[in-house]
């Protein structure tokens, strides 16, 4: 019997391939959620019971997934007696992550001592991986234990069933499949060659017996003493230190990745195609950056130089498939080799538009000029090792950045240049939120939190506080938020609601997501709270998000000056003196000021056209191209 205790598939994954694995060597296999299976009626079964493989992954704080929080609080019930498991047999494998320091894996460790203390029986010892320092060979090297312990013996580098040594000469009758799995011609759902020949902890092929395995570098010692070479032992949940930097990526990670649309650029940086440079393509309106500060969307890279953070958001639209970490171990590309990457890749997506059903000519040929970059992506852009020298080489090929952070890492931000606007996300008013919320992996969190707002506020350039609403979960608390924007003062706050983006088990519904109608209301009671100095200024309701300006500055009368004169700003850098937000901002069209477009358009461009799934319309081929709205600058291609 298989059991998995997973969340974002990881564990799913490694029982599925155990499943694969043991079906090939003959066993009848049965692979189970946790949390849908019963302790108390598999021990009921009748005899022999099968051995008990589990896979579990451990959550934040040392804890069980969510979808299995239940059966492990179940299982750990006073209402089991030291012998209320003492016909099964088990092993355990974890997986965590390292940079959780005590709790690593601590959901597998605690399983594994809840069942022995049950008095279940382990029949190899608990094997364990980190994401952080994943290593495919470990669950490899596991699996071999397991067929070790039950017959399988080393040949050269590999682990193989061979005929039973004391039946003598062989014949076809003494195949492995055979002698694994007596009963294959009437295989139930378990795993029937493991439920009577796997020994127990202490017997002479496992546990603590004269020549036993003890862990997996027992088994990895074996395999070299057998074959060429040797490994370098590792103990258990500790993560080896590297003779030099390893790689971000690592091939499972690249899959998930590529398969999730991103293109890979070096071994730690991804660019992807926004779903608003399409749409805006094909004349059928721009992001919110368009109708807040004036971005031509078709002609904006969304990418990131690192796709590590120090977060596990709950509402991460990667779903945690991106690695995570609290500083730069790794590899490190040289910045120049990432723009050049970026730019190369982002136009052959560009290219790959061509053809498609209401691209636009004219703007498919511009969008080959890359004016505008969100390191926004995914991930935490600031740790990049290079990133004043890669925000650098962005302005030098004249793009405009827009950085969005995490606020965990302070002294990278203190030491950061100007970048066109500079956001930190704001994902809850009090501690106690942010912790639920950004599952962060520094334990003091708050603390290198609050201090990023208060150097966000000395910063010279455009910032932004990027709040996401989820409901139940950070929609309370609004004087805690005013709170932050008093002590932050950003220039403009953006509030949006957040994104759905399913998956499997998502630990989010759309009962969490906010209409547009909600955001505005929190909107207006937030500006209440802070109304001597903001005010609403733009709303995008196809984006559920909702601007508030710093009137003080950015308010010239009755007229709002959120749009940005990019050009300007890229004098501004290059001539090496300071400036403020001030100096390179430009009046904001009337459509895209809050109360004052179109009845019911919510902040769409009326130089676009409407779209609906559905709508068989034909887009409008007189939309102005967006390089003519007012802000966006003129270049020579």
């Amino acid at each position: 019997v298989v059991l998995y205790a997973s969340q974002t598939g990881n564990a799913l994954n490694l029982a599925k391939d155990l499943y694969e694995d043991a079906s090939e060597k003959g066993f009848s296999v049965e692979v189970s959620d946790i949390a849908a299976f019963d302790f108390a009626e598999f021990v009921e079964r009748p005899p022999p019971l099968p051995v008990m493989v589990l896979i579990s992954s451990t959550w934040t704080d040392g804890v069980p997934p969510p979808k299995a929080q239940a059966a492990f609080d179940r299982l750990f019930r006073n209402t089991w007696t030291p012998t209320s498991l003492a016909r099964m047999r088990y092993a355990v494998f974890g997986l965590g992550n390292s940079v959780y320091g005590a709790n690593f894996c601590k959901a597998a460790r605690d399983l594994d001592a809840r069942l022995l203390a049950l008095g279940a029986q382990r029949v190899v010892d608990r094997g364990e991986n980190d994401d952080d320092n994943y290593r495919a060979e470990l669950f490899a090297k596991w699996k071999d234990m397991l067929w070790m312990a039950h017959g399988a013996r080393v040949m050269g580098n590999s682990v193989q069933f061979i005929e039973n040594p004391s039946d003598g000469d062989t014949d076809d009758s003494g195949s492995a499949e055979e002698w694994v799995s007596e009963d294959e011609e009437d295989q139930d759902d378990t795993f029937a060659g493991l439920d009577t020949a796997l020994p127990v902890a202490g017997d002479s092929s496992c546990g603590n017996g004269a020549g036993a395995l003890q862990d997996l570098e027992d088994l990895g010692a074996i395999v070299a003493a057998n074959g060429k070479g040797t490994k370098k032992n590792l103990k258990r949940g500790q993560v080896g230190v590297a003779s030099k930097p390893k790689k971000m990526l690592n091939p499972s990670l690249e899959a998930s990745l590529t398969k999730q649309g991103y293109k890979l650029v070096g071994s730690h940086s991804g660019v992807k195609l926004c779903r608003w440079t399409k749409s805006m393509l094909r004349g059928r309106g721009g992001c919110y950056k368009h109708t807040f500060y004036g971005i031509a969307s078709y002609q904006c890279m969304e990418a990131t130089p690192s796709l590590a953070c120090a977060n596990k958001c709950v509402f991460c639209w990667r779903h945690h498939k991106n690695p995570v970490g609290t500083s730069w171990r790794w590899e490190t590309d040289d910045a120049q080799m990432l723009i050049d990457g970026f730019m190369t890749k982002h136009r052959q997506m560009i290219k790959e538009m061509r053809g498609l059903p209401g691209v636009m000519p004219e703007r498919l040929h511009e969008a080959n000029t890359i004016r505008h970059c969100a390191l926004s992506l995914v991930g935490e852009p600031i740790i990049y090792p290079q990133i004043n020298q890669f925000i650098e080489l962005l302005h030098n090929e004249g793009i405009s950045s827009f950085l969005v952070s995490n606020a965990q890492f302070p002294a990278q931000m203190e030491s950061l240049v100007a970048c066109t606007q500079l956001y930190v996300s704001i994902d809850a008013s009090n501690a106690e939120d942010l912790k639920r919320v950004d599952r962060p992996l520094f334990k003091d969190y708050w603390e290198r939190f609050l201090e990023c707002v208060d150097i966000l506020r000395s910063k010279g350039q455009r910032t932004v506080f990027r709040l996401t609403l989820v409901k139940s979960w950070n929609m309370s608390e609004l004087e805690g938020y005013a709170e932050l924007i008093r002590r932050g003062k950003p220039d403009f706050v953006e509030i949006k609601g957040v994104t759905f983006t399913g998956g499997n088990k998502p630990e989010l519904g759309m009962s969490n997501v906010p209409w547009h109608a909600e955001v505005v209301a929190f909107s207006k009671e937030v500006t209440a709270l802070v109304a001597d100095e903001y005010e609403i200024a733009s709303e995008h309701a196809h984006s559920c998000a909702v601007m508030i300006g710093n009137k003080t500055k950015f308010k010239k009368g009755d007229d709002w000056h959120t749009w940005i004169d990019f050009a300007k700003f890229l004098e501004l850098f290059h001539a090496g003196k300071a400036f403020s937000a001030e100096d390179y901002m430009v009046k904001t069209p009337e459509w895209a000021v809050f109360g004052r477009g179109m009845l019911g358009d919510g902040g769409f461009d009326p130089a676009e056209t409407h779209h609906r799934k559905g709508d068989s319309r034909s887009v409008s081929a007189s939309s102005t191209p967006a390089s003519t709205h007012p802000g966006t600058p003129a270049r020579q291609d």
